[in-house]
This record gives structure tokens, sequence and C-alpha cells, in this order.
């Protein structure tokens, strides 16, 4: 008796067609729009500090008395790990694809499954960058070793990044 395989079916095959051509964004794009959205992202950060700063003093939750300490290590606290991961998630998921760096690259993020991004996919694509950060950044050179230059974080949220030169038909 011969054994049957289940075999491997795409989830919508019919959206890749239509991406099939797109032109990808260059690596130096990727690049330059990943350092204008950290850039961004740690001065809106140290904006909303302030905000809140200036809340909890003028509410007395905050002493005056008491001398307040800004370290500018980015990574070496939880809350600027979620703060990264909300800003990434929620500037994908809202723009659907852009933030304000890969608009400035003219580039955008596109989901191989969906016509829009989901929030899901926008978190996962968010923590993938931590993935991709791993091993001195290889998940991020993982570029120039894959002919559809998906790096882990795309691989991870089913995302490529494309040129913004050309429309896609929905």
């Amino acid at each position: 008796m011969k054994k049957k395989f289940n075999l491997y079916q795409p989830a919508d095959v019919t959206r890749e067609h239509k991406l099939s051509g797109m032109p990808l964004a260059s690596f130096t794009r990727r690049s330059t729009a990943l350092l204008i959205d950290f850039l961004f992202a740690g001065l809106f950060f140290l904006f909303l500090t302030y905000i809140v700063g200036s809340i909890g003093l003028r509410s007395g939750i905050i002493s005056p008395n008491k001398d307040i300490l800004l370290k500018f290590t980015f990574y070496n606290n939880w809350y600027s790990i979620i703060w990264l991961v909300v800003y990434f998630s929620l500037t994908v998921y809202l723009s659907n694809g852009l933030t304000l760096g890969k608009w400035i690259c003219r580039i955008r993020i596109v989901s191989l499954t969906h016509t829009h991004i989901s929030f899901w996919h926008s978190i996962e694509r968010a923590l993938g960058y931590g993935a991709s950060a791993l091993e001195a950044g290889f998940g991020f050179l993982q570029y120039f070793l894959r002919k559809d230059r998906r790096t882990v974080h795309d691989r991870i949220a089913e995302t490529i990044v494309i040129s913004m030169s050309t429309k896609i038909s929905e």
C-alpha cells in the first residue's frame, strides 16, 4: 500500500503573484530608513518622557527637590525595548507598511499574505528586528545571501520591502 503524503500549499499564492516583479528596496535605502526610524523613535521617546515628567512635577507625583537622572542608554532598560516594539508595530500597522524613515527613503513594507499588514504581522516584524540584530546583525546581512532579499524579520512577518516607484495592483 502506498503511503500518501500531505503536500504544502502556500496560504495565498494569488497575493504573491500580484507582487511578482515588484522592485525590491536596496540595502542602502532600507538601512537608512531604519536609522532614521531609530533616531525619530528616540527623539519621540524623549519628548514623551519630558511631557510625562512635566505632568508628574505639576501634579506632585515627582518631587522637584530630587535630582532627575537621564541616561542615554536606550537598550539598558525594559521600557525602551517596549517603546521600540510599540513604535514600529503601530506605525507599520496604521500606515500599512510606512514608517517615517521608509516614507523619506521612498520604500514600503508589503505583506506577502494580506493587502493590509495585520496588527499581528506588524508586531512580529517589530520583534523580528531583535532577531535580525542577533549574532552581530547577521539577520540583516542575510539580505545579501537570498535572492528575494528578505532578512530575518521579513521572513518572520511574511513581508518584503519594495521601492515605492510603482503601484501594487490590489
